[in-house]
């Protein structure tokens, strides 16, 4: 059973009925449903996933003048709660796990992954959020909200990025993918640099996640499930494929011997299957710019897309900022 399921079901059977007979006063005012850190609240555990931070829990979240006034006994109670659940044993919680579960005031909840106890409200706020952080502060299921407060503030993280805030964050990595992965890679394979070869294609790979994850419209979790989300996505289906080749293909470092090493010769070395995989990922990217009308040019060097898409912002904070920022 996924962990999301697990813990709808052990609210429904065991922390409804506490809820109900001990805050009944209380209890229109709650927000109920597991939302935040662990693979479960996005919906990608698997049976390795249930040897540390998993099993039957949830969370209860309150407004600040609740959570004041009964908190610390709400806190307690939920820790009274049987530690088993439908044959699911109880979470062994690791240092770094604690907090994830249990009873949270709703502005503290956001603040710790938004900086933030309400959502953004201009689009400078909007452009420094990591999206890994809005990622884990939207995924999970909330059960019932009955004051709407939490929500509220889900719902306006959940419309995504202001659309000004979105293309900047697409002109960045379309810089940012130019240079490691058309540009860098190649170079440091020429000079027999392997490491810093292994690095370009590595930044090359988390940035055309993050884009893809941007032309879909939908937050990229941190690196362990950043490929696993972008997996689920219907956008540039046909580039999962060549993610998956790049990282476990081999390094063809033969086929670099004897190559010209003059800094002004840029002729692709398509010997490399992965300068092959590389460009075959951005022309893609420069489709699906095109489509979303983000850019006219037909380049496939997507360096050459990035000062077009910033003249598509609006808002000259946003737009005048540095094409790398965001």
């Amino acid at each position: 059973m996924k962990g999301l399921e697990l813990a709808e079901k052990y609210y429904e059977a065991v922390g409804k009925e506490m809820l109900l007979t001990k805050y009944p006063e209380y209890f229109e005012r709650m927000a109920i449903g597991l939302v935040g850190q662990g693979s479960e609240c996005f919906g990608f555990d698997d049976e390795i996933s249930t040897d540390h931070d998993f099993g039957p829990a949830f969370c209860i979240w309150l407004n600040e003048q609740d959570f004041q006034t009964i908190g610390f006994k709400l806190m307690m109670d939920y820790d009274k709660l049987p530690k088993e659940f439908m044959g699911v044993s109880a979470r062994i919680v690791t240092t770094n796990g604690g907090g994830r579960v249990g009873v949270h005031e709703t502005g503290m909840f956001y603040q710790n992954f938004i900086g933030n106890k309400k959502a953004p409200e201009n689009l400078l706020e909007w452009l420094y959020i990591p999206e890994g952080y809005l990622a884990t502060a939207t995924n999970g299921k909330v059960f019932v909200d009955n004051l709407g407060e939490f929500s509220e503030i889900r719902g306006k993280l959940l419309e995504f990025y202001p659309e000004d805030v979105r293309k900047k964050k697409i002109a960045a990595r379309a810089a940012v993918m130019a240079q490691s992965g058309q540009y860098n890679y190649a170079r440091l394979m020429k000079r027999g640099e392997y490491v810093g070869a292994c690095l370009a294609l590595s930044e090359f790979v988390k940035t055309t996640i993050s884009m893809v994850h941007l032309l879909n419209k939908k937050y990229m979790p941190f690196y362990k499930w950043s490929f696993k989300s972008m997996t689920t996505l219907p956008k540039l289906e046909e580039v999962q494929e060549k993610i998956q080749l790049l990282a476990t293909m081999e390094f063809q470092q033969g086929v670099w011997e004897g190559t010209e090493k003059d800094a002004y010769v840029h002729t692709l070395n398509t010997n490399d299957k992965k300068v092959v995989l590389i460009e075959e990922i951005c022309a893609s990217i420069v489709k699906e710019l095109q489509a979303q009308n983000l850019t006219g040019r037909n380049d496939d060097f997507l360096e050459n897309h990035t000062m077009e898409i910033m003249g598509r912002i609006e808002a000259p904070e946003i737009r005048n900022r540095h094409v790398m920022e965001g």
